[in-house]
């Protein structure tokens, strides 16, 4: 079940959904609004593996703009930061966005409970389109859960963005192959 307006109001007021800063404009009939921070980064080699750490370069995103180009990634970052401690959340792209063809994300559109960070947006563009830092991009769904949660995304092992911060975080496939590696053969 999504949770409706006065919901979300109600578990962000208990302390069990943060969303920092929270402006009470932005909460829709059943969602709310988040925004463009003010960092972008791309990888900056030409072709990516998934066993490697890629490295980005990070950049600011002018007060006049920046026009994202088709074919090119680009990893954006929310102006807000969020706890969910009770709800799974999802974060979507805006229509208004949408219709500029801009994706916000790739395949990551939902989060765990447990999840405290900022979101990174793998965003793409299908046409050359100007965006701001402070635009509004998505909006946060918060579902209601069945069942206690042994292992909340924050406490497990596994959980390779815990790292708080405000910057778009590249991927870190790398790591699930670390763990897997062969080990050397004794000679």
């Amino acid at each position: 079940m999504i949770l409706s307006d006065t919901e979300i109001l109600a578990a962000v007021r208990k302390g069990r959904i943060v969303i920092r800063p929270f402006r009470r404009e932005c909460l829709g009939s059943n969602s709310y609004d988040v925004h463009l921070g003010p960092w972008l980064a791309t990888y900056t080699n030409g072709a990516l593996d998934a066993r490697m750490e890629n490295p980005v370069t990070e950049f600011r995103i002018p007060r006049e703009g920046y026009v994202l180009v088709p074919g090119q990634l680009y990893l954006g970052v929310t102006e807000e930061y969020t706890e969910t401690h009770d709800h799974v959340p999802f974060l979507e792209g805006k229509s208004s966005v949408g219709r500029l063809g801009i994706d916000i994300h790739s395949t990551a559109g939902k989060g765990d409970v447990g999840f405290s960070n900022y979101w990174t947006l793998e965003m793409s563009s299908k046409l050359p389109v100007r965006i701001y830092a402070g635009m509004p991009v998505g909006q946060l769904i918060y579902f209601e859960i069945s069942g206690d949660v042994q292992q909340a995304y924050g406490r497990k092992r596994s959980a390779k963005y815990r790292t708080v911060s405000d910057r778009p975080t590249p991927s870190r496939m790398f790591l699930n192959f670390r763990s897997k590696r062969p080990r050397p053969r004794r000679r």
